[in-house]
């Protein structure tokens, strides 16, 4: 998978015509095979989530934007100690 690449990990599942990628906190990629969505983090002027797009054909760009947005939300999301390894 391409995030992996950028150091992401991920799942994946899939039915209904869709797959989703389950990235992080606030971060679920999905695919229809023509293109991934995601919530962009930013708010529309209505108050609603603006969603990123890019085509299923450009996996490439697509995983080096979703790895961008997994850097941000990590700031505002660290990983919990016990899934760091630093606790039990």
């Amino acid at each position: 998978m391409e995030l992996e690449q950028y150091g992401v990990a991920a799942d994946v599942h899939e039915g209904y015509g869709l797959a989703l990628v389950s990235v992080w906190v606030e971060l679920v990629v999905w695919t229809d095979g023509r293109w991934f969505r995601w919530r962009s983090g930013r708010t529309s002027t209505s108050g609603r989530p603006v969603y990123a797009f890019a085509p299923a054909s450009d996996v490439v760009t697509a995983a080096r934007r979703v790895a961008h947005r997994y850097r941000q939300l990590r700031r505002t999301y660290p990983c919990p100690p016990y899934l760091a390894g630093e606790g039990s």
